[in-house]
């Protein structure tokens, strides 16, 4: 059981049910707070941000209670953005930083991101050993020693100052006018406030939450409501955050959207010619596009793939000396500002972008053609592994033979959710529908 409550990022699933239950939060804050407060001494602390799903109240004061009750003193953030909890880990000094968020999951949802010293997330083996603790129990610090509990009302603000120190210096967005999306999620107030004091003409979407309506028909993940005010407004981009704001997706002024394969592209591009790309390299997850490895080679770079996940993707960009990276879905990771990915932080260089070439944001969403992509997904029972059946190895090697030197394949189970993911790339579209469907069909038979 230890093995398997942390997946791809951090700990997530249905809040209430195991293991996001408050009784769970709990354990896994005294884990947490055992791991890093190993010496005994009531010096350390861990700041917690969370988004604003109605049950982050619930599992910020389990988390609280668990971590103070061995020893660690907590530094509550309030709604704040993932990248923000990351920064202000390391810069306040803080031992650990944890993120309450399910990200572009919905409002039933949670999850618990961890942080080390660094700002970076936790190593496989540092959650194993978190996860051993969990299962095994600590022991509670003695009375005199229990830790404190304290708000920390500026930390949007020093986030807001972080990220308008990463825009070129002097350049202004006046005359630009810009549609917003936060998902009714952690951002809701940062991010309108940066545009607008960058200068933009701001006009927010998905500014109002209520703890029930975070990334529903609006975000990254649902960019219809914000293409339909760019064109109702007559706005020249639109940024569109999840609910914890780590990714973006960035909309043209006709409502065209651009997913984090193309912005990487130009972010690379523009990188490399200005002599800031670390290595001539891009890293990526096997999900992004071959057409964006095809364009980055007719660029001299290269794209270095990693598993799904983009602290596998900061993981080797740490390893390898780079500096820029991301997914598909629309984390940028850009090491030279922030540890993880950080979807307004992305705006930003995108909207420099802008100024700076004085194009519209349709003749930089567009850098290559992407090869037709196909992804579905497969939900199972918790307790099933469908990809140990026959009859799906089989059909996963009939698909594989088939497009050998016309495309590529890529099946795996999502580490956040019961789902097997079937994606597929292929230039011919009736063999695309063909190899997906199939491994689909036997899929669902088998579950």
């Amino acid at each position: 059981m230890a093995d398997k409550i942390f997946g791809t990022d951090g700990i997530r699933g249905t809040a209430n049910t195991y293991p996001m239950t408050a009784d769970m939060a709990l354990r896994i804050g005294a884990a947490a707070g055992r791991y890093f407060r190993n010496d005994g001494s009531n010096g350390h602390r861990v700041v917690i941000g969370k988004d604003t799903r109605l049950s982050g109240y619930m599992f910020e004061n389990a988390l609280t209670a668990g971590l103070t009750s061995t020893g660690m003193n907590v530094l509550l953030l309030g709604p704040i953005p993932t990248p923000a909890v990351g920064m202000l880990t390391h810069s306040m000094r803080a031992d650990m930083g944890i993120m309450i968020s399910a990200s572009h999951n919905p409002h039933r949802d949670n999850g618990i991101k961890f942080f080390g010293p660094d700002g970076f997330k936790l190593s496989d083996k540092a959650e194993e050993e978190i996860s051993r603790l969990i299962f095994d129990g600590v022991d509670p610090a003695k009375a005199n020693n229990i830790g404190r509990a304290k708000r920390i009302d500026d930390g949007r603000f020093r986030y807001a100052e972080r990220l308008k120190a990463t825009f070129p210096h002097g350049m202004r967005l006046d005359g630009l006018k810009v549609v917003i999306d936060c998902a009714h999620g952690a951002a809701y107030k940062v991010a309108p406030e940066v545009l607008w004091e960058l200068g933009a003409t701001v006009i927010e979407v998905g500014t109002k939450p209520n703890g029930f309506n975070i990334n529903d028909g609006c975000g990254s993940t649902s960019t219809a409501l914000a293409a339909e005010t760019i064109i109702s407004q007559g706005a020249d981009v639109g940024v569109c955050l999840d609910g914890d704001a780590d990714r973006v997706m960035i909309l043209d002024e006709t409502g065209r959207v651009a997913d984090g394969d193309q912005l990487m592209a130009l972010m690379a591009t523009r990188w490399a010619q200005a002599g800031k790309l670390a290595n001539g390299t891009l890293v990526a997850t096997v999900m992004s596009n071959l057409g964006l490895e095809r364009y980055l080679e007719s660029q001299g770079l290269r794209l270095q793939r990693t598993a799904v996940g983009d602290r596998y993707v900061v993981e080797a960009m740490r390893a390898g000396g780079h500096n820029l990276g991301g997914e598909q879905s629309g984390h940028i990771v850009m090491t030279d500002y922030a540890t993880t990915g950080d979807g307004l932080l992305a705006g930003l260089q995108f909207l420099a972008a802008m100024i700076e070439t004085g194009q519209p944001a349709s003749a930089l969403t567009q850098n290559f053609q992407t090869v037709p992509q196909m992804l579905k997904n497969v939900r199972y029972a918790a307790d099933a592994d469908p990809l140990t059946a026959a009859s799906v190895k089989a059909c996963i090697a009939d698909a594989e033979a088939k497009l050998v030197g016309k495309g590529r394949l890529l099946i795996r189970k999502s580490g956040t959710e019961p789902l097997v993911r079937v994606m597929a790339e292929c230039e011919d579209p009736d063999l695309l529908l063909e190899v997906v469907d199939g491994i689909v069909a036997e899929v669902e038979q088998a579950v």
